[in-house]
């Protein structure tokens, strides 16, 4: 499928679904939507992805073009209206729409009349299933090893660390499987739960579901993680995911030089050994498990820097550590296995 990729004025560095489209979809992208870099190329942010275009709007994207994604994921999830123009004409060009937002598109009247008419498909990927239920606390029953990735903070590398780990799994022969649980995830697998939006009472249920629904097909199950335990805001769904998922290990993604959490800077990220013991004391109840890795995202350093940093990282966490995208996810794979 050819798809365009909104992301205007966040792409690279807070595109994340943007950018793991590019890097991870089955997709053909035809291009790439940020009024700011018309002009420019993907490759010339991100040379490890596939390439494409920077244009302006959908009015520029050339042919064909089949589906439109929202690739970013603004905190709250809300849509913001200078999009409007974009994702209209992309519906009256024939495009189907697909969305992580919080915001949904099919809820909105304009677009759903369009949609009716140009006979398109608005995908609100973030829309739980109707029949959630609570947890049983049986995921542990599965015959799969279940790895979750957890992080420090929002954006660290949690859904990237997954793909890399089922990937290098699969390389070596192993039959692994991604478990998504964000819209990034859902988007690149094409099956999942986006569980933030589903009620705190069933979030766990839902990813005990995921686990169990694929846990006795595969060897090894990455569970994809979302937040963090010591944010502000979201460590509501990192535990519920952390208890839903009851996982034989964990792999604790941090970004290279983040102090503080993104978006609440008054919040300083603890030491990282700490974020360790608070992962590991919080699965207790449910799960004996442990930090068996870490993954580093290092793509602000240069070469010799992330050497020096992954060293640094893997002694703080006692664990061994890697950035999984510059370097391979080997190291994690053998850490968790």
């Amino acid at each position: 499928m050819n798809v365009a990729v909104l992301a205007h004025e966040r792409f690279p560095d807070r595109a994340k679904t943007a950018v793991g489209v590019l890097r991870y979809a089955d997709y053909d992208v035809t291009a790439v939507l940020d009024r700011d870099r018309p002009g420019e190329r993907v490759a010339d942010h991100r040379p490890d992805v596939q390439d494409a275009p920077i244009v302006a709007g959908i009015d520029d994207v050339p042919e064909p073009v089949d589906a439109m994604v929202i690739g970013v994921a603004p905190i709250g999830g809300d849509f913001d209206e200078s999009w409007r123009p974009d994702v209209r004409e992309a519906i009256e060009r024939g495009c189907d729409v697909l969305s992580g937002l919080h915001y949904f598109l099919a809820e909105d009247d304009e677009f759903a009349a369009l949609a009716d008419d140009h006979g398109v498909s608005l995908r609100d990927l973030r829309r739980p299933p109707a029949d959630l239920s609570v947890a049983d606390g049986r995921a542990r029953e599965v015959d799969a090893d279940v790895v979750l990735t957890v992080g420090t903070d929002c954006s660290t590398g949690k859904m990237t660390t997954s793909a890399e780990l089922v990937a290098a799994a699969r390389e070596r022969g192993i039959d692994a499987a991604l478990i998504p649980t964000g819209q990034t995830g859902v988007l690149i697998e094409d099956w999942g739960i986006v569980v933030d939006r589903v009620p705190s009472d069933f979030v766990a249920g839902a990813v005990e579901r995921l686990v169990r629904e694929r846990g006795d097909d595969h060897d090894l199950l990455v569970v994809e993680g979302q937040g963090s335990i010591t944010h502000p805001a979201y460590s509501a769904v990192t535990c519920s995911i952390l208890h839903g998922a009851m996982p034989d290990a964990l792999v604790l993604c941090h970004e290279a030089g983040r102090e503080a959490i993104h978006g609440y800077e008054e919040f300083p990220i603890p030491p990282v050994a700490e974020v360790r013991s608070l992962y590991e004391d919080l699965a207790a109840p449910v799960a004996d498990t442990t930090v068996a890795a870490g993954a580093l995202n290092t793509s602000g350093l240069a070469d010799a820097d992330a050497n020096q940093a992954v060293v640094e990282y893997a002694t703080a966490i006692d664990a061994p550590a890697t950035d999984p995208v510059r370097f391979g996810a080997d190291e994690l794979l053998d850490a968790v296995r």
